[in-house]
């Protein structure tokens, strides 16, 4: 069970996977003994279940950002999400609830790559309705002080 410190020790590992320690410890109010044994913990019961590396490029934004829904035909859903994930301009596929089966989110250097992937996508078997949404500009939440 975590509670709201555990909640801000995994939200300061987000901003910052490789911060020490002794930091995360200061910026947290707690002991060093204290945030170890709280990671410690998040780790072995599964909440936090890995680390990972963000390289510049996964972090530079493409000029011309999607999101797209699909709708999927029967149980097709599988073949097509895996044939999706093959296409350069896909940055992940989220199923959802709702009129559409996955929300795609794309990301291309142009509009018309946007428009090439997005037509090679409804041309996937069992897609049956799509819908796409440029993102205009992106708002972040601020961290927490």
């Amino acid at each position: 069970m975590t509670d709201d410190t555990d909640l801000r020790l995994i939200a300061a590992l987000r901003r910052d996977g490789r911060a020490g320690l002794a930091t995360l410890a200061a910026d947290l109010g707690l002991s060093r003994n204290t945030l170890r044994a709280r990671l410690n913990r998040l780790i072995e019961t599964g909440e936090i279940q890995g680390f990972t590396v963000l390289t510049r490029s996964d972090l530079a934004e493409s000029p011309v950002r999607a999101l797209m829904m699909v709708a999927i035909e029967g149980s097709g859903t599988d073949r097509v999400v895996g044939r999706m994930l093959t296409l350069p301009a896909v940055r992940a596929v989220h199923a959802t609830t709702g009129r559409w089966d996955v929300i795609v989110d794309l990301a291309t250097d142009s509009l018309a790559q946007l428009d090439e992937t997005l037509s090679r996508i409804r041309k996937l078997d069992a897609v049956k309705q799509s819908e796409t949404h440029l993102l205009m500009s992106t708002r972040r939440a601020a961290p927490p002080r």
